[in-house]
């Protein structure tokens, strides 16, 4: 599997997965009018996305959470362990839905309700593609607020927290509460380019894929508190 990193000039390449034929179908459609997309395959299952994976290049997988065989969690938990793997879009019927808790969890980079308009799934998809999140800091914080009591402490997060900056933890902390980059510049009274920077080592130290699994990762340490 290939790499996150979209070249403005090449296709993004997609993988459609979702058990009901129409809908993809349908998703086909949408994405094939781009000029800048190009759908490279299909998968009712979890199970079926892996193996296609094996055979075609992706950079995002846009993943249906319920499906027979194997879910999209599971699914999104095995393809997010692969470093250099595609990013995965998640679609679900409810923002507070507790399998996009999960998948949010298993690294998906964003996720998506069902029904949202074709302009705001190109939208996202794009934004993946570029390795960027969708869920917008403040909708995260809101649904790991609603299941924080399900997070487990990853073995190694004390050893990677000490790894950084008094100021990198601070940004993080700030982050994590939903802040934006030019809000946390505004606060701690630096360039927003200086927050970028820090935020991109705060990435590269904890082995982040991006803002979401930040956010998550603050969760999971305490390092961030359910509440307003």
């Amino acid at each position: 599997m290939v790499g996150p990193c979209h070249d403005p000039a090449v296709s993004i390449r997609v993988l459609l997965v979702d058990d009901q034929a129409l809908v993809r179908a349908g998703f086909v459609m949408v994405l094939s009018a781009q000029p800048d997309m190009t759908v490279v395959g299909e998968a009712g299952d979890g199970a079926q996305a892996l193996t296609l994976l094996d055979q075609v290049t992706a950079d995002v997988v846009v993943m249906d959470i319920r499906m027979p065989v194997m879910d999209g969690v599971e699914a999104t938990r095995r393809i997010c362990a692969d470093p250099g793997g595609p990013r995965v879009l998640v679609l679900t019927t409810f923002d507070t839905d507790d399998d996009a808790f999960a998948a949010l969890q298993a690294g998906a980079s964003a996720f998506l309700l069902k029904n949202s308009p074709p302009e705001q799934l190109l939208e996202a998809i794009r934004t993946v593609a570029a390795g960027e999140s969708v869920v917008a800091p403040r909708v995260t914080r809101a649904l790991l607020d609603r299941f924080a009591g399900q997070l487990t402490l990853p073995g190694r997060a004390d050893e990677r927290l000490s790894a950084l900056t008094e100021r990198e933890r601070e940004v993080l902390e700030l982050v994590a509460t939903g802040r934006s980059n030019a809000e946390i510049a505004g606060r701690l009274h630096v360039a927003e380019s200086t927050v970028k920077t820090h935020f991109g080592r705060i990435l590269a130290k904890l082995e982040l894929r991006d803002r979401v699994h930040a956010v998550v990762f603050a969760y999971e340490i305490g390092l961030v508190k359910p509440g307003p």
